[in-house]
């Protein structure tokens, strides 16, 4: 067997660097690239011609889940394992409904990774152990998951409403008083809990929900 090609798509520089420096060390992997967010991974695939790809779920400007589908695209034979800090059901659905083979927590440990790669490689989809007996019990009653209200948080609240009345990142950043990507997490965690794929759906869901109303987090003025 040759090298597997993995590239790496990390926002976080230190999370970033350090896998590059674990993975070229590894005989068994070629590191074919490195990307912040989705959108440049997006652009690099088509020359890097990776075999995995490990895929950051929150990013800034394109999210994982945002990604998978537009990498799958120009590559369809690529397999992709999502690197995460959430043990979060809702997100592994919404990840392996895109076209992701695999679902790994950071914090698991890097000798554990190098195996999975080599798994996946070779065919072996992978669910995180910690993670998988709730993924098992939501689908032994899917009805149920469905039904159960969304918990937003105060932020994540008032972020879709502002998506609701259509603003962008940026817009979104000025009136919340804070970074683009801080903005960029709390989109991509309020679409994963509506079980929606964009911004557009989101809103049509808040509408619909009756949660398109301007909100105002407790304690603060406006």
């Amino acid at each position: 067997m040759g090298k597997i090609k993995v590239m790496v798509v990390e926002d976080q520089a230190i999370m970033r660097e350090g896998l590059v420096a674990l993975l070229s060390v590894n005989p068994d992997v070629e590191l074919v690239g490195e990307a912040e967010n989705g959108m440049v991974a997006v652009e690099m695939i088509a020359e890097a011609r990776p075999d995995i790809v490990l895929l950051d779920i929150m990013m800034p400007v394109m999210d994982g889940l945002e990604t998978i589908p537009k990498l799958l695209a120009r590559k369809p034979d690529v397999r992709i394992l999502m690197l995460t800090s959430y043990a979060d059901p809702d997100r592994v659905f919404q990840a392996v409904k895109a076209g992701a083979q695999g679902y790994f927590l950071k914090d698991v440990g890097y000798k554990k990774l190098a195996q999975v790669i080599k798994d996946l490689y070779n065919g072996a989809p992978f669910i995180d152990p910690s993670i998988a007996y709730k993924v098992m019990q939501e689908l032994r009653d899917p009805a149920q998951a469905k039904d159960k209200p969304v918990e937003l948080t105060n932020r994540e609240m008032e972020v879709l409403q502002l998506i609701a009345r259509g603003k962008s990142n940026q817009e979104i950043a000025m009136d919340m008083c804070v970074t683009v990507p801080t903005v960029a997490k709390y989109v991509s965690s309020v679409l994963s809990k509506l079980h929606v794929a964009n911004r557009t759906q989101a809103a049509l869901y808040a509408t619909q929900h009756g949660m398109a109303v301007e909100y105002k987090s407790p304690g603060i003025q406006r």
